[in-house]
């Protein structure tokens, strides 16, 4: 097996791990894969082209989008509201 999909596999299970954990013990693995995501998805579209490195791109935004807002929001100065994943606040 490709090494670049034996490790999209191991954190596709790592993240549906973290998922089924505790809100409060989601932030730091969260983290993680979510700083190592952009890595591996530029791994996957440099191995097997850009159609498949956007797939994994469009994937990676739709599990990680609440994060991505507030990291956005914060990022920009606008403010993030109390609960990050509350869609009515933004």
């Amino acid at each position: 097996m490709n090494l670049a999909i034996l490790l999209a596999s191991l954190w596709v299970l790592a993240a549906t791990c973290v998922a089924m954990l505790p809100m409060r013990h989601q932030f730091l693995p969260g983290s993680i894969l979510l700083a190592l995501a952009p890595v591996l998805i530029g791994i996957l579209g440099y191995q097997f082209g850009w159609v498949v490195g956007i797939g994994a791109f469009v994937a990676f935004v739709s599990m990680f989008r609440n994060p991505l807002r507030y990291y956005a929001r914060k990022w920009t100065g606008r403010g993030t509201p109390e609960f990050a994943g509350d869609e009515a606040d933004l």
